[in-house]
């Protein structure tokens, strides 16, 4: 076993540990994921690991933090001169949306322990979405300074197309008809993107 290591730059191998988690749960599920599991697939002592981590939800929590923050980041397109603001966010939120429709670890909470994600739609914010709203905010800092997006208070503005998304997200599977092309995820995604656009056009 070997311990988790710092780098130079402040990070760590946590991200060993997060994929160990992650292999296990797409494996078995967050209920019948043990640290003992982890430790063993990750290399590392339980030892270490209680160091860091309580238990297997604490685990799971910075997992989806991870893992959100990286869908959703690496679904905006990179900005190009001359392509408004509102452009790349509205096109960069409906393929953050299409992008958790594929992602095993989204579909397998979904399925097997959606309790985990409660919290976050009724209770509280977790890290991932206050990460998000700041993304969002500067986003829509930058629609409001080139004139792509309508001015208002950027941080309720982002809060606002956060709940817009997350609706999205979590629920579109219930509405869809995968043998009706009017109803299939991708009309759906039309009518976010037409959404997303009258709610920001100046």
């Amino acid at each position: 076993m070997t311990p988790i290591r710092h780098n130079a730059s402040g990070g760590s191998d946590n991200d060993a540990v997060l994929d160990a988690v992650r292999d296990c749960v797409l494996a078995v599920g967050v209920r019948r994921t043990t640290l003992t599991d982890v430790a063993r697939r990750a290399g590392v002592s339980r030892m270490t690991l209680y160091r860091r981590w309580p238990d297997v939800r604490s685990l799971v929590g910075d997992l989806m933090t991870r893992e959100w923050i990286g869908v959703a980041t690496g679904a905006i397109p990179t900005p190009e001169p001359g392509v408004p603001a509102r452009d790349v966010l509205t096109e960069g939120l409906v393929a953050a949306v299409r992008a958790f429709g594929a992602h095993p670890l989204f579909h397998k909470i979904l399925d097997v322990d959606p309790e985990l994600l409660l919290p976050y739609v009724l209770d509280r914010r977790g890290a991932s979405q206050e990460a998000l709203l700041e993304l969002l905010a500067g986003a829509l800092r930058d629609g409001h300074a080139d004139g792509s997006v309508r001015t208002a208070h950027p941080e309720r503005q982002a809060r606002s197309v956060l709940l817009i998304v997350q609706s999205f997200t979590l629920s579109l599977r219930t509405m869809t008809e995968e043998d009706d092309p009017e109803l299939a995820p991708e009309a759906f995604l039309g009518e976010l993107r037409d959404i997303l656009e009258r709610t920001l056009r100046p």
